[in-house]
């Protein structure tokens, strides 16, 4: 008997995936373990393997497709199974294959034309093109299909959309084989020089995920920021010291400092330790749960660091370096990417002075981290002299927390940083 194998939920928060590539075609035969395709949260990526054993009978969702999560993707069983009953609502009927007469065209064609032909004949529109078909106002049966047997995908109907249909030859355009190699190096000019001068690109699943959460966040919160400065020299100097050290505590970057004397300095500030419910309430948390940005090759990404005013320095520096390796590589669970009380971004690594970090809502504040820069101020022998100013940008909700209080937790925790290691004995 055929089996279904579903769309995995990567996540209690996740609702649907974004299938990324199949890695297995109609045909194959499949053993439990192996993976079939891969797929795509709005923060990592994933790849299915199959719950089943025998020949993959039928693909019911292509690549692009966005599938609820515990819906049928495809059925894996024995040859000439049926596999109608598994087939989910708004997958697209298997292509039917072409009749033998059809498949002994006696005319030439031009690829253009076989390729239009081939998708016709196979009858297979995947949902996803078909929507974004419907949406353009184009004939997605004009496309060329290139999808498995021949089905138009979602590539297709936007190359459709930008080139228009694929053109077949008229019989009095048709040329023998010696006159079309001849006019062949002729046409390659003109072809070069249509190259589009732009490229479309659709944004992946966590950037959609960014795109929505930032415009939510500056159109729904009241956000203000303030820059304050600090001596980083004693911070950096403490640094030289664990640098110079042995084992794990020379890892310690100067990021986790800073992270550690947020979580825990943040609960002396409780409306920044917190969540705006709706425009009337607020959510204040007993444990700081830290977020951190993390820069990826798919996009931003904020991992949570839960309960970090209970950890130790190097706790939180361990941690830290787990989750950012796991959202780089793509593997990271969903779960570990929200509940953040309190998110800090930092970009001091790349020299940026100044900036104004946006809050991840439903929190209702944020810092940013700025690099440091040599400063001059008088000594107390009434020298001038430079010192390492450290910048740092608070944002917060204005709804959630007034500017006096924001001002003040900002002017503790700078002293924190100036102090490390008292902070570090308390």
């Amino acid at each position: 008997m055929a089996t279904a194998v579903i769309m995995p939920k990567a996540g209690i928060s996740v609702e649907s995936c974004l299938i990324g590539t199949w890695k297995k075609k109609v045909g194959d035969t499949v053993r439990i373990g192996d993976v079939l395709f891969s797929y795509e949260t709005d923060k990592a990526n994933f790849e299915c393997e199959s719950t089943a054993e025998g020949e993959l009978l039928e693909i019911f969702f292509e690549d692009g497709d966005e599938v609820p999560c515990l819906v049928n993707v495809c059925a894996v069983g024995t040859k000439g199974e049926d596999v109608s009953a598994l087939r989910p609502a708004g997958a697209s009927a298997p292509a039917a294959p072409a009749p033998e007469a059809e498949k002994t065209a006696p005319a030439p064609q031009t690829a253009a034309a076989a390729i239009q032909e081939t998708a016709a004949a196979a009858g297979g529109i995947s949902p996803r093109a078909r929507k974004l078909a419907e949406h353009a106002g184009v004939d997605a049966a004009q496309a060329g299909g290139t999808g498995p047997g021949g089905r138009i995908i979602e590539r297709d109907v936007r190359r459709l959309m930008e080139e228009g249909p694929a053109r077949k030859a008229a019989p009095s355009e048709e040329v023998s084989a010696p006159a079309a190699q001849t006019a062949a190096p002729a046409a390659a000019a003109p072809a070069a020089m249509a190259a589009p001068e732009y490229e479309d690109i659709k944004f992946s699943g966590i950037r959609r995920a960014i795109s929505t959460s930032m415009s939510a966040s500056l159109q729904n919160a009241a956000q203000l920021s303030h820059t304050f400065s600090f001596d980083a020299g004693p911070l950096l100097a403490y640094r030289k010291v664990l640098k110079a050290s042995e084992g794990e505590t020379a890892g310690i970057t100067v990021g986790d400092l800073i992270l550690y004397a947020v979580a825990h300095s943040l609960l002396e500030c409780p409306d920044l330790n917190a969540h705006m419910l709706d425009a009337t309430t607020i959510r204040r948390f007993s444990h700081v749960h830290l977020g951190v940005a993390v820069d990826t090759p798919r996009g931003l990404m904020v991992p949570t660091i839960f309960n970090a005013d209970q950890k130790s320095l190097l706790e939180i520096s361990r941690e830290l370096k787990a989750l950012a390796a796991e959202c780089r590589s793509g593997a990271i669970n969903p779960d570990k990417l929200t509940g953040a009380t309190f998110t800090v971004s930092n970009l001091g690594s790349f020299g940026v002075e100044s900036f104004t970090p946006v809050i991840n809502p439903p929190q209702t504040g944020i810092l940013g981290v700025c690099t440091t820069q040599n400063r001059p101020r008088l000594n107390k022998d009434g020298t001038i002299g430079l010192y390492p100013a450290m910048t740092l940008s608070l944002t917060y909700d204005h709804r959630a927390i007034d500017g006096a209080p924001a001002s003040r937790y900002m002017q503790k925790l700078c002293r924190s940083l100036e102090n490390f290691t008292v902070l570090l004995a308390r």
